[in-house]
């Protein structure tokens, strides 16, 4: 049986638009606790990727000598699309789970965003997803171990 994609991947999406800004990001991250937020287009249409390490890379250090109010409206006045990456890599919700797996481990990327045929954002596939399954296969193990 081929596993693929759609049988793993997080629906539940966390998207921000590219006029959003870091400030944005930084908020969403927190407040959900995601590494990877996918951005779309004025018409809804996924158009890249922000990751934390994106964020991290554009953020003023803490230990930069700006007030917490300083570093807010810096942050607030850069648009996501000024710092988001548009050349991502993307699978469909039919693509195999283990190549998914082995792309992800290949190229270390921590998630793959989901697009239907019509290039439309419906999930994410992230390393997340992965320690979840390999959890419940552990727990399954574990069970038959004491059946037997």
């Amino acid at each position: 049986m081929l596993l693929t994609i759609q049988a793993l991947m997080t629906q539940e999406l966390y998207t921000l638009q590219e006029t959003d800004t870091v400030h944005d990001a930084h908020a969403l991250m927190s407040q959900h606790h995601v590494r990877h937020i996918p951005i779309l287009d004025a018409g809804g249409q996924f158009c890249g990727l922000l990751t934390q390490r994106d964020l991290l890379a554009v953020s003023l250090s803490t230990f930069a000598e700006v007030s917490h109010q300083e570093r807010t409206e810096l942050e607030t006045g850069i648009p996501l699309r000024e710092v988001m990456v548009r050349e991502v890599v993307v699978a469909t919700e039919n693509t195999d789970l283990l190549e998914a797996a082995q792309f992800l481990l290949d190229t270390k990327h921590g998630c793959l965003p989901v697009v239907d045929a019509a290039g439309k954002l419906c999930g994410i596939l992230t390393e997340a997803d992965f320690v979840k399954l390999a959890i419940q296969l552990l727990k399954a193990a574990n069970s038959n171990e004491m059946a037997l």
